[in-house]
Parts: structure tokens; sequence; C-alpha cells
């Protein structure tokens, strides 16, 4: 399949007219990675709702918050990865009608379907905790889920000689849930390097009962948080944020007690929910709080509309909202829309694998693979997955980038 080039960036602000085959609505991974195996699969008429112009490759982020690479090459241009033949609508949705099978645009226009893929991610809620969007971005407070802030981590670690860090975790469903920690990790082994790790507190606010949901990982990586001297919070949430004095406040969740520290650093991690038109549209799925689109857990397809799909963050299923989820669930999503357009029943099956790359150390990591039913699942057999490798993170530092923009977003991996 042929791709554009990098300073290519087609896409047209006006629906065309008519009802349209296959309307994707999301531009990132999921969305992407949809569109090309229809294509390859020889399906015409597919239409992609994505109003940014660039694209980034999120994994990258928290190794630039660590200091290890560079912002630049996480992002490329939008229509460098639209599949050839794919129109590329540069609006924004803002409504979904499932019944009269309609997606309405920011300007008012209607874009009638077929057949609908919802892959629009989902949404930081930096007001979700009074007082982060003010400070995120300003003092001593950054975040790696965001590009503009991601580089600002890595200048205020590598300017800390003592004090206090805090490392937050939020109580919401999240993109890469691995994160909010593995920065702790970054952080604590450069200070370890710098031989100034004994000066400064560090602390990790986790809102679980454990470091990690499945057993044999979290045992390890409470080895690791207890390597570095850091003071784990768990079942513990950070509810409020004073910039102005350097002070969090920590709920501990288990006895309901409050507990107030002072910051030199805070890494903050918002809360995340779906974008709030999906909220209120009749996709979503009542048993999310967040908002996230009903869909059935092995097909991926909308319980009440046979229709629509949804893909990557945006729907609720019981595993962590990952790249590595999204790689297993977009051949998913494509066969099975296959399938109900051809008259079948979806016949393919996703299993609820997801993998989470822990960095541990500036040159070590754990793979953790895992599926519904949090069995570990290594693709990397006979490895031990349970020990940290410098070959796996040269594997995503250097591996991973290139299958995510060559393999996966051309539906070829």
């Amino acid at each position: 399949m042929a791709r554009r080039t990098p300073q290519e960036a087609p896409g047209s602000l006006a629906p065309a007219p008519g009802r349209h085959r296959v309307v994707v609505v999301g531009g990132g991974s999921a969305g992407v990675s949809v569109a090309a195996r229809l294509r390859r699969a020889g399906v015409t008429d597919i239409t992609l709702v994505e109003p940014s112009d660039t694209h980034w490759y999120q994994p990258l982020w928290t190794l630039v918050g660590g200091g290890q690479a560079p912002l630049r090459t996480t992002r490329r241009p939008q229509g460098s990865v639209i599949p050839d033949g794919v129109r590329w609508l540069r609006g924004r949705a803002v409504a979904v009608d499932p019944e009269e099978r309609t997606v309405t645009l920011s300007g008012g226009a209607e874009l009638p379907y077929e057949h609908l893929v919802m892959a629009p991610g989902l949404q930081l809620d930096w007001d979700g905790v009074p007082g982060l969007a003010e400070a995120v971005g300003h003092g001593r407070v950054s975040s790696n889920y965001a590009p503009e802030y991601a580089p600002r981590t890595w200048e205020l670690i590598r300017g800390m000689r003592s004090g206090t860090a805090v490392f937050t975790h939020p109580a919401t469903p999240l993109k890469c849930g691995g994160a909010p920690q593995k920065i702790a990790y970054l952080a604590a082994d450069h200070w370890r390097r710098q031989k100034v790790l004994g000066d400064i507190r560090i602390v990790l606010v986790i809102p679980d009962a454990a470091l990690f949901k499945v057993p044999a990982w979290s045992q390890v990586l409470e080895k690791v948080a207890a390597r570095y001297g850091i003071e784990v919070r768990l079942r513990s949430e950070m509810t409020a944020v004073d910039g102005d004095a350097r002070e969090i406040t920590v709920t501990d969740h288990a006895t309901g007690t409050e507990e107030t520290i002072g910051y030199d650093l805070l890494h903050a991690v918002p809360p995340q929910s779906a974008p709030d038109w999906v909220k209120a549209s009749p996709l979503a799925d009542p048993a999310s709080a967040q908002g996230f689109i009903a869909a059935d857990r092995h097909t991926l397809q909308h319980p009440h509309h046979e229709s629509v799909f949804a893909v990557g963050d945006v729907a609720n299923l019981p595993t962590s909202k990952t790249g590595a989820a999204i790689r297993k669930q977009a051949p998913v999503v494509a066969g099975n829309l296959l399938d109900v357009m051809n008259g079948r029943s979806p016949s393919h099956r996703y299993d609820g694998y997801t993998s989470c790359p822990l960095v541990t150390a500036r040159d070590r990591m754990l793979l953790a693979e895992f599926d519904y039913d949090l069995r570990p699942t290594p693709t990397f057999r006979p490895l031990d997955p349970f020990k940290e490798r410098r070959t796996m993170w040269l594997f995503k530092r250097y591996g991973l980038p290139p299958v995510y923009w060559h393999g996966m977003l051309t539906g070829r991996l």
C-alpha cells in the first residue's frame, strides 16, 4: 500500500455527499490501524475523521520525560500516516446517532455511514483534580501525558539535587497504566547515578492495592521501589494541588484520611475519561463511570448496534489501555467488520491481550504481557519475563517505534 510522504498533509474540511461505507472516528493508532487493514482487504469509501494535523507516538513520551528521547522523534504529520485511498476529513466529531447512522461534525454537518468504527481515544481531565490545571506546566509541576509538558519533566529531574519528588497515578482507567510509575524509576536511577538519591525523598501515589495488577510483576516492582527507597502510598490518590504552596493533598481511600505533602517536583497524571460528546452519546456504556463505549469484550462490537465497533482507549474493556492492546484489537475489529459487511456474524476474537513495558532503570525494563484473566502471555520465550533486561529497554527505545510507524499503522502488524 502506498504511503503519503511526511510533507503531505491532505484532508478535506467538508464531507463528501452520500452515505459512506465506513466512517472511522479518530486518527490515532487505533483508527489508522483499522483503516489500513480495511484498505488492505479491498474496502473502499472509507472516511477517517480527525481534526489534528499531527500524529504522536505516545509510548515514547515516558523516555522523553526521562531525558532518553527527543520529543521530535515522537511526531509526524497526520497526512503521512493516513492510508492511501482513505479520505481524511479534517474535522471534529461532536455527536453520533446510531439509529440514523450519522456522525455530526463541529460545523454542524452530518456524516452518514453504513458502518462505524469509534476510535476517538480518551481525554485528559486536568480539571478533575482541584488546582491541577492551574499548576501543570508551571513551577515544579509537569506531566509526561502531554507533549508540551514531557520535555519539562526532564528539565525538572535533571535540575533536582535535593528535596521531595512526588509521582501520582489517578484512580480512573488511563492510557499506559505503568507510565505514572515508570518515570519515578527513571528519575530515581538518574539521581542514583548523580549520587544525590540519598538527599531526595520520593513518594509514589498509587490508587490500587498493589503496584501492578498481575501479582508476579507487582512483586518485582516492589523490589524496584525498595531499591530506590521510594515511599509507596497504596490505595491512595492525589485529590488537590496547591501550586503556590507547592503542596498536594493525598487521600488514603482505605482509611479515609488525608495527608498534605510538600513537593519540590510533582509529576502529575490527570484523571482520564471518554470525550464529553462520547459520554453523552447512546454508545456510552452505562456501567462506565468515565463514559467509555460499550463493546463486546471479544468481538468489540457494540451490544445494541451491530454496525458499530469500538477500538482502543475509548472501548470499555477490562484490560489496560495500551498501544499493544490496540495492535491486537485492530485486526479483530477489521475482520469482524468485514464479516458484518458480508452478512456474517463476527468470527474474530480478542482475548484481552495487552502489554506494559515497565522501565525500571535508565537501561533496564520488564515487559509485562497478559490477557483478560491476568495470565502472563510472554512473546519472547524462553526469556524470563520477570527479570529486568537491557535488551528489553533497547527494544522499547529503538525497536518498537519502527514497528509502530511501518508495521502497525500500515496494517502489516
